[in-house]
């Protein structure tokens, strides 16, 4: 299962904003790219980000969007290549589909800091759904899904604080703090995708 690894603060300041890759750390003034505003190696420090180009930029989004889902480049093309076959606007259905994975869903439910922190959760086997425990992060959840902690696992400090945060949880997603556990009620909308991704510059790239 290909994933991206290498420091995660790098990959913000190669983009040139916050990805949100380290959940708190990113919030605070210890964020790298508060620190070191500008791109990652010996010539970054002159301020560049890149070239502008029109190619230029569509590769930095889908590069960008990689990043933030947490993806290879193999497995960020066959979610494309699925999305294109289907009736509708593609860069949306696309998102759509990204935001249904386990992990995303998991971090957007507010059971996890960060997708990585997510993703750990889910191939630990803490999590089931609808009753059967699920181990892989690119899981596709669909409309009536519902997760929740294994009963071992709901007696971990993890899902014992949650009772005491602020469901900030997508339209999309019902979520039960106490119980604790959420469910899939919708299918993402167009306002309820990752809003900092321009997903139709990734479909001029990859339909070049």
């Amino acid at each position: 299962m290909g994933r991206i690894i290498g420091p995660a603060c790098k990959q913000c300041r190669r983009e040139g904003e916050k990805l949100f890759l380290k959940g708190a750390r990113c919030e605070s003034p210890k964020c790298a790219l508060v620190r070191k505003n500008y791109a990652p190696g010996m010539h970054g420090s002159k301020g560049s980000f890149g070239q502008k180009s029109e190619y230029s930029k569509q590769l930095r989004e889908k590069q960008k969007a990689k990043r933030i889902f947490g993806i290879g480049e193999k497995q960020f093309r066959n979610y494309y290549n699925t999305a294109s076959t289907k009736t509708g606007v593609t860069g949306e259905i696309f998102l759509g589909i990204l935001e249904l994975r386990m992990d995303n869903a998991v971090y957007r439910a507010g059971f996890a800091s960060s997708r990585k922190q997510a993703r750990e959760i889910v191939t630990h086997g803490l999590l089931k759904v609808n009753g059967k425990r699920v181990k892989t992060p690119s899981y596709s959840l669909k409309v009536g899904a519902v997760i929740e902690p294994t009963p071992r696992a709901k007696q971990s400090v993890l899902f014992t604080e949650l009772s005491k945060k602020k469901d900030s949880s997508p339209n999309w997603i019902k979520v039960d703090l106490k119980a604790p556990s959420f469910e899939i009620v919708n299918l993402p909308d167009k306002k309820d995708l990752q809003q900092n991704i321009d997903a139709q510059m990734i479909v001029e790239l990859y339909s070049k």
